[in-house]
């Protein structure tokens, strides 16, 4: 069956400003169908809300499935499926239908696919009942259950206990659903679906993606295990990689901050088997907000197995940061061809930047909640006897936040000017000297809850 199902996924959905998480990436692998023939029920949801398109959009996607399967067994689509392997199909809504047995003929099988139609309820209970009793031995074969779902349980008993029963006797359970019409629930198909269930669970808002993901589980089943795997992952630059955990299978090798390398030698040669890896990852900066973890992720196998992994985003929340003053709008310019001079009217500019500019940033630590801040910066600068000299102050209003606890608020870009005609700290009359200069900073609050005894504020 070739790898059956990559993943990759993250502990956390959110952490702080150069919080940890892991990441958690994992294959899922079984052996070859021609060398593991197996038996395969599709069970089908025919219920009412599969009616117009999801229904049409179904029955391709299953019929493409039988055909692959037909194809991968002898090497053509002769109309048999071969090599031992067998399907059969189950359809439901209020009650469940064994429409056929386990057989090898194509045509018959598309011609009860093509002859379901779609009414009543929903009753997964009793479709899990039925396949159950088509894969119960004696055959040998491996067995392997594919339920098909557009919306939730709304007739029988709960399927959880009947679905655990299968995959306790050794029955595979791949689990696919369609959001788009009633709705379904992710959780309730990972309880149903064989461990891990991103390995076995497949979900689509759109029923025209439904042909393509038959296709796609009709090829993991065909593909034989794979050999000599590598997967060379690399995290984004605002993160680097600061432990690796042993696999549950193969080996690693960290190439540099941003990378890890796993390396397989057989995973479902066989018999179907999953494998994982995590590692710790630390946000370094410097993005924030939502943030994704992947710069890239490449595998290879020597079966040439095509494996995409997802790329799992999370919320980075870092400090709050007022910006108090705004650089100015640029003036645009442009120059046509090869021109000798230039002669460029840039309007009214105000003498805001003589001399260097001097840019400082303070973080205000733990203020709280809907509370505003009054802050002054005061720069001096030191000659060589140590004496301070005036340079600037400035005070300026930080706006409230609205978090739910206090937060630092990293306040930046707060500009001062300074003339070099005013450098102490040098040789006089030059430019560009070492400049020496002291930088204070206060701040209190604005807003408080205080009020003076007997006084209306």
């Amino acid at each position: 069956m070739g790898i059956t199902n990559s993943n990759k996924e993250l502990s956390t959905e959110r952490i702080d400003c150069g919080g940890s998480f892991q990441v958690r990436p994992s294959l899922t692998a079984a052996p070859d169908i021609v060398t593991n023939p197996t038996d395969i029920v599709l069970i089908l949801d025919r219920s009412g809300s599969m009616a117009g398109n999801a229904l049409a959009n179904l029955k391709n996607g299953a019929k493409a499935f039988i055909d692959m399967i037909d194809e991968a067994t002898d090497g053509s689509q002769d109309g048999q499926i071969g090599a031992g392997s067998r399907i059969a199909i189950v359809s439901f809504a209020d009650t469940a239908t064994a429409n056929t047995q386990l057989i090898t003929s194509v045509s018959d099988l598309k011609t009860v696919v093509d002859s379901l139609t779609a009414r009543g309820s929903t009753n997964h209970a009793d479709a899990f009942a039925k396949a159950s009793e088509l894969l119960t031995p004696p055959s040998t074969n491996a067995r392997v259950m594919v339920m098909f779902t557009d919306g939730q349980t709304t007739a029988g008993p709960p399927p959880s206990p009947i679905a655990a029963a299968a995959r306790a006797t050794g029955v595979v359970i791949y689990a696919i659903g369609l959001s788009g019409n009633t709705g379904v629930d992710s959780a309730v198909l990972e309880d149903w679906a064989s461990k891990p269930a991103s390995a076995y669970v497949a979900i689509t808002p759109d029923d025209a993606e439904l042909e393509e993901l038959f296709k796609d589980l009709a090829r993991n089943i065909a593909n034989p295990g794979a050999t000599n795997i590598v997967v060379t992952d690399t995290v984004s630059p605002c993160f680097r990689i600061t432990s690796v955990a042993m696999p549950t299978k193969g080996t690693t090798s960290l190439l540099d901050a941003n990378t890890v390398q796993w390396q397989i030698d057989e995973l479902g040669v066989t018999q179907s088997e999953g494998a994982a890896l995590e590692f710790t990852v630390q946000h370094i900066g410097p993005c924030s907000g939502t943030a994704e973890v992947n710069e890239s992720i490449s595998y290879y196998d020597a079966e040439g197995n095509i494996v995409s992994f997802p790329s799992p985003e999370l919320e980075v929340d870092c400090d709050i940061i007022v910006l108090p003053e705004i650089c100015p709008e640029p003036v645009e310019l442009i120059i046509d061809g090869c021109e000798d001079t230039l002669e460029f009217d840039a309007g009214d500019l105000g003498m805001e930047s003589l001399g260097r500019i001097v840019q400082l940033s303070v973080t205000l630590q733990n203020v709280c909640p809907n509370r505003r801040v009054a802050l002054a910066a005061i720069l001096t600068e030191v000659d060589n006897q140590g004496l301070e000299h005036k340079r600037g102050m400035k005070t300026m209003l930080i706006p409230s936040h609205a978090m739910q606890t206090c937060r630092d608020v990293t306040v930046r870009c707060i500009k001062f000017v300074l003339p070099e005609s005013l450098d102490v700290s040098g040789t006089a009359g030059s430019i560009c000297n070492t400049r020496n200069f002291k930088a204070r900073f206060i701040a209190n609050y604005i807003d408080n809850d205080f009020e003076c005894c007997n006084t209306v504020l």
